[in-house]
């Protein structure tokens, strides 16, 4: 029931801020206050709390209006009773027209009361529209907006008043202005709710994506859109990062899979297209699955072991393991694992990175076994063999055993080659290794420690007697010849043993152990086995006098040269020298190269030796050119051994730099055997030699098999017919040497004979085309000086 009206109209003052400054009777009767206790009190402590939402909502936009406005809002009145109440705003106006206050008329309804349901169905939807989270607004059926909160407001940067007159579709941006346009359409013909993602356009152009949600409500006989939007502007930047994220994982060259820690196991929940053109399991197949299905069985326990325990710790992993694709085929993986928490620090995922290191790890194994192994047989090599040599001996002192090395080398290697060809040399080699191979145990290493030589290592000999029996086994293995093209190879080896502990307590001197027994057993038969005795260390002593007596000749000058004149065939004039090393030893008188060269070549003293040589030799040809002879080249000699060494053309070019030697005053003689040694090497070097300009020489031409092609590509600027083609030329073999000169000469090289002693050799050259030639027939080795001479002695008078 409502109450009745007072019997007189309740009606007050306030000034502009709404301060309450007139109270009448009627006022007095309705609020209970008397005017005393009421003003200088601001209106709003005549409502309730929502009625004053709705007078701060209200008052701003009425109170500056002329013609007034009405507020609905709940009033506390007399006795604590809550009445609906009506407000009718009157401004007032000084003499200059300006706001000074306002005479507000009350009208009471009826009293508040029921549930606090009740009480909260009945606040009115514009006092509490602006406490909205996101914009309201009303709509009618026109598009435009009759009701709105101030947040639509502040995301359209609109005042009131334009809002007032925008519909909403100018809000919307151009491109889905056709999508709101039929959703609110369909909203005002079926009374649908309808959500939608748009993006609003501020006063300023910027661009705010939203929610929008909204439906038909019936008011006052009209309908209205009413709806509420939500910024979505973070969400949206979310998004894109997680899509950008996405297309990451997707484009990611190496394989990813997403675990989920399920009951202990994992669940796979995303992989991306790598992972799938890896692994060749499309995605479809394999989700909700653990990913160990594809584990190799039996490979690489440990590092699955190791992948568990992180599991289990809840800890990162990264390993190298072995998976089978979907097609079966083996592949090395590098996997790591990173865990992912969630919001309470709970490890809920794995994130998995997979590369495929099969190409990576075949290679390196590849490499390790170039490394480690020789190219020709596939047998060890020499740094493995020191390896496996050092294993054997430490196995040795701890089971107090036996350690056997032998060395073999194979009789007459060289005359296979200059027989039956290096192919036929390839294929011994390749069939003693796998005979090797077959008579020992897989426990024992067999390696190639050179050309034609190669050592066994066979280790925990329980015996000697059981190394005798191997030993026996091996040299058997040698008994059968070897097939080649429908002809038999007769093999034959020498064998050098060493045992551990009783010849020596390192690999080195196991090694050379067996190399002095093998050499002392050179010659005295095929397939003889010479164990190491005390006798033999006098040989490696003898050899070592002369190692250290070779440098101490370095330090004391006693290496000295003598000059042997090459000369034309017609004419007998001086072409160049040959220089020759002699050793003026202290106690023994001049040695020939003959004494000592083989010596130096194996300890290494060569290359000393060689650069004194060279320097000599490039001051005397410094010498000739200051005395005028500046076409006369000075040859030296130069081993496999030299050339073979790092830096030998830089330090051939430094001489001739410190003596100020033109390139072409010096010319390197190298024998074809050692060139074929190492072909590749050979090529290399001849072409470096054309680059800097030195002349190359290829000496004992005729000696033994040569590769005519290949001495062709070395493109030498002459070749020295060996002496023993020289020596036979009355014996029978003047159609060999007839057939050299001709070669020589086809393949565009001058043709030097060495050696000559005889008028009828060197007539025979001389019928045949020979360029050049020297010996004793002419002149034996001189000193620098008696050369010299003998180029004055030569010019025209």
């Amino acid at each position: 029931m409502s109450d009745p009206e007072p019997p007189s109209r309740c009606v007050f003052l306030t000034d502009g801020t709404g301060t309450i400054q007139a109270w009448n009777d009627a006022c007095v009767a309705l609020f209970g206050v008397p005017a005393g206790q009421i003003l200088g009190r601001p209106i709003t402590t005549l409502f309730t709390p929502a009625g004053r939402d709705v007078w701060s909502a209200g008052w701003s936009a009425v109170a500056g209006h002329a013609e007034g406005a009405e507020l609905h809002v709940d009033l506390h009145c007399a006795n604590g009773r809550v009445l609906e109440g009506t407000l009718t705003l009157a401004p007032q106006f000084d003499g200059d027209g300006k706001p000074h206050g306002c005479a507000v008329a009350v009208a009471t309804g009826r009293e508040r009361g029921g549930t606090e349901a009740d009480r909260v169905a009945r606040t009115p939807l514009s006092a509490i529209v602006d406490m909205f989270p996101g914009t309201f607004y009303a709509i009618n059926r026109d598009g435009r907006f009759v009701l709105w909160n101030h947040n639509l407001e502040r995301v359209t940067e609109l005042s009131p008043d334009e809002l007032g007159a925008t519909r909403a579709l100018d809000l919307i941006d151009m491109g889905e202005r056709a999508t709101v346009s039929a959703a609110i359409d369909q909203i005002f013909a079926t009374g649908d709710e309808a959500r939608l993602e748009v993006d609003y356009v501020s006063r300023s152009g910027r661009d705010i994506p939203m929610v929008l949600c909204g439906t038909r409500v019936r008011c006052d006989g009209g309908e209205y859109l009413l709806g509420m939007g939500v910024d979505i502007t973070e969400r949206r930047a979310r998004e894109q990062q997680l899509r950008l994220r996405e297309r990451a994982l997707h484009a990611a060259s190496n394989g990813i899979v997403i675990t989920r820690l399920d009951s202990g196991q994992s669940v796979i929940e995303y992989v991306n297209p790598a992972f799938e053109r890896i692994t060749g399991y499309p995605a479809a197949e394999i989700m909700g699955t653990d990913p160990r299905f594809m584990a190799a069985p039996g490979m690489d326990l440990g590092e699955r072991a190791q992948l568990r325990e992180a599991i289990a710790a809840r800890v990162g992993a990264k390993v190298v393991l072995r998976n089978l694709r979907k097609n079966g085929e083996v592949f090395w993986n590098e996997l790591s694992i990173t865990p992912v928490q969630d919001d309470h620090s709970t490890v809920t995922h794995y994130i998995g990175v997979i590369t495929d290191v099969t190409a990576t790890m075949l290679r390196t194994a590849h490499l390790e076994h170039e490394v480690n192994h020789d190219a020709l047989t596939g047998l060890a090599n020499r740094n493995l063999l020191w390896d496996r040599l050092e294993q054997a001996l430490h196995l040795a002192q701890r089971h107090k055993s036996l350690v056997a090395t032998v060395l073999i080398d194979l009789d007459s290697f060289k005359a296979i080659n200059d027989t039956f060809g290096h192919e036929a040399g390839d294929v011994v080699l390749k069939v003693v290794a796998r005979r090797l191979q077959a008579s020992v145990r897989d426990s024992d290493t067999v390696a190639r420690m050179s050309g034609d030589e190669f050592v066994l290592i066979l280790a925990n000999q329980p015996s000697l007697r059981f190394t005798l029996r191997m030993v026996d086994r091996l040299r058997q293995s040698f008994a059968i010849p070897v097939a080649f093209n429908n002809r038999e190879i007769p093999v034959g080896a020498s064998v050098g043993v060493s045992l551990y502990p009783h010849d020596g307590n390192t690999a080195a001197e196991l090694v050379r152990a067996a190399d002095l027994a093998m050499y002392h057993g050179k010659g005295s038969g095929h397939n003889d086995v010479h164990f190491f005795s005390a006798d033999m260390k006098s040989t490696t002593e003898a050899r070592h006098r002369i190692e250290l007596a070779l440098r101490d000749a370095l330090d004391n000058d006693e290496l000295f040269l003598l000059y042997q004149p090459r000369v034309t065939v017609n004419g007998n004039r001086v072409a160049g020298f040959e220089a020759l090393l002699r050793w003026r030893h202290p106690d023994q008188g001049v040695l020939p190269p003959a004494r000592f060269l083989a010596e130096a070549e194996e300890s290494g003293v060569i290359v000393p030796i060689g650069q004194r040589v060279l320097d000599h030799a490039c001051a005397f040809a410094a010498k000739l050119r200051a005395a005028g002879f500046e076409d006369v080249p000075v040859t030296i000699n130069v081993s496999h051994r030299e050339y073979c060494q790092p830096g030998f053309l830089a330090c051939l070019a430094d001489r001739l730099t410190r003596h100020r030697l033109p390139p072409h005053s010096l010319q390197l003689d190298l024998r074809i055997d050692g060139l074929i040694r190492n072909p590749t090497l050979g090529r290399e070097l001849a072409d470096q030699l054309h680059t800097l300009g030195v002349g190359l020489s290829v000496d004992g031409f005729g000696a033994g098999l040569c590769d005519l092609g290949y001495l062709q590509q070395l493109a030498a600027s002459q070749v020295k017919l060996a002496s023993g083609t020289i020596q036979a030329l009355m014996n029978g073999g003047q159609a060999v040497a007839k057939s050299l000169i001709d070669i020589g000469h086809n393949l565009n090289m001058a043709v030097v004979a060495e050696a000559v002693e005889t008028r009828p050799q060197l007539e025979f050259l001389e019928s045949h085309g020979c360029d050049q030639f020297q010996g004793t027939w002419f002149s034996g080795p001189l000193a620098a000086e008696a050369a010299q001479r003998m180029l004055e002695e030569q010019l025209p008078a």
